[in-house]
């Protein structure tokens, strides 16, 4: 039995007796890493990603007692990850906020980096500027699939909101064009000259 499986397990014992908020505390601590890794993945950026996942954990806590097993837990939790991105995503103030100049970004990596880190620092900044390329969709589906390692059928259950269902089949065909469409931009741009 894996770890997620030893937790669904704990948390199902949890829920059946009536110890709602102990399996909250069980799911958070033992979900939490992973969905915030799943939130910064989508977001991308530290700050909302840490104000999602305090909603998320809020959202859990109280939506524990609507949890009827449905699906696993672990896609639940997801699910309402998922719900929280979007929602955060929509919010009017992030299009305001101040964001770091390339001069200012530059001058700061000087700071902190070796000449092999900054090589590694860029690589990376230019896979997230590929990533934040995506739609806040393709950029969860992404994350989902390759960061979380979700199926096809656990990421067409956590991606399915507001009554819009969403099929296997129809992410993977979308996965492979997303995958097309980052390796042309990533062609493009050199990243894979280097």
């Amino acid at each position: 039995m894996d770890e997620s499986e030893k937790l669904e397990a704990e948390l199902g014992g949890l829920i059946a007796a009536g110890k709602a908020e102990a399996a909250a505390t069980a799911a958070i601590k033992g979900y939490g890493p992973q969905v915030l890794r799943y939130l910064r993945s989508i977001l991308g950026d530290e700050e909302d990603a840490r104000e999602a996942f305090s909603q998320f954990a809020e959202n859990l806590w109280r939506g524990l007692p609507e949890f009827r097993g449905a699906a696993p837990f672990r896609i639940w939790a997801y699910r309402i990850a998922w719900n929280v991105a979007c929602d955060t995503a929509k919010q009017p103030w992030r299009s305001r906020r101040r964001r770091l100049e390339t001069g200012e970004a530059t001058r700061i990596a000087e700071t902190v980096a070796s000449a092999a880190d900054e090589r590694h620092e860029q690589r990376r900044m230019d896979l997230k500027a590929l990533r934040d390329s995506l739609s806040l969709d393709d950029r969860a589906l992404a994350a989902l699939r390759l960061d979380q390692g979700l199926s096809w059928a656990e990421c067409a259950e956590v991606l399915s909101r507001d009554g819009r269902v969403v099929k296997p089949n129809t992410l993977t065909k979308r996965f492979e064009r997303i995958r097309e469409r980052l390796g042309a931009l990533a062609r493009k741009r050199g990243l894979l000259d280097r």
